[in-house]
């Protein structure tokens, strides 16, 4: 093994934990420049050269007891205790499962729809839209998966609606998968279910946008009532 230069000494250990038959196996590896060196065999508990090289450290770390019962002591009773202890704590978080809400969006009436699924908890979800029960893969734009600030995700895809006629809109869905959820949630593609920022006017907003037309004209109207009268009255008497 070359020391001159720069090198890596990577080391990874820790144990897998069945926990239906409580079954632990431990585990501790070396690599150097990212090739392996050394493997621990965790039922002698002796080492495993895996590189010529590393004969050497084999033989002399086979031959301290000191080591071997630190890593024994380690895989056997450290890590399974610290890894039940873990998991036990985490659970409420590594089986938390969120759903989220599903809205339609839209910012004109030419514009993409968007399916939007926000507060969904774990990551790993999928949102696709699909026409007749099948995936569209032409015409859709996947955002990305981002972090809201209370610690849940969201998530978004977009569907051309400009080759779609207005009669084939019952055919398309918004499909959200969670991962580790079997049920789906499925939102149809319905125009009462867009949200858009097109603002229709109200009737009270026709009856007051009225009032101000009207009211507007008797100003106007009056306003020329009043230079003519004033005209009237300053103009000169015709002479006969």
């Amino acid at each position: 093994v070359s020391v001159s230069g720069v090198h890596v000494l990577q080391v990874v250990s820790g144990c897998e934990w069945d926990d239906e038959t409580e079954e632990v196996k431990g585990f501790t590896q070396f690599a150097y420049d990212g090739e392996d060196l050394l493997e621990l065999d965790p039922k002698t508990f002796t080492w495993i050269a895996l590189r010529p090289e590393a004969v050497i450290a084999k033989l002399r770390w086979d031959a301290d007891k000191d080591l071997r019962e630190f890593y024994k002591t380690a895989l056997t009773q450290i890590y399974p205790v610290d890894q039940k202890k873990y998991v036990k704590y985490g659970r409420s978080v590594l089986l938390r499962t969120d759903l989220p809400s599903v809205s339609l969006l839209q910012k004109t009436p030419s514009s993409p729809v968007s399916c939007l699924a926000t507060g969904f908890y774990p990551h790993r979800a999928s949102l696709v839209w699909r026409k007749d029960g099948e995936e569209l893969h032409e015409e859709v734009d996947h955002g990305e998966i981002l972090p809201n600030h209370d610690g849940t995700f969201q998530m978004s895809v977009d569907l051309n609606l400009s080759s779609v006629t207005p009669e084939d809109w019952t055919k398309y869905n918004c499909v959200f998968q969670l991962s580790g959820v079997k049920e789906e949630i499925i939102t149809k593609l319905e125009k009462d279910r867009i949200r858009t920022n097109e603002v229709k006017p109200s009737n009270m907003t026709v009856l007051v946008t009225a009032a101000v037309v009207a009211l507007v004209l008797i100003l106007v109207g009056a306003a020329g009532f009043i230079v003519y009268k004033k005209k009237k009255a300053i103009s000169p008497p015709s002479c006969q």
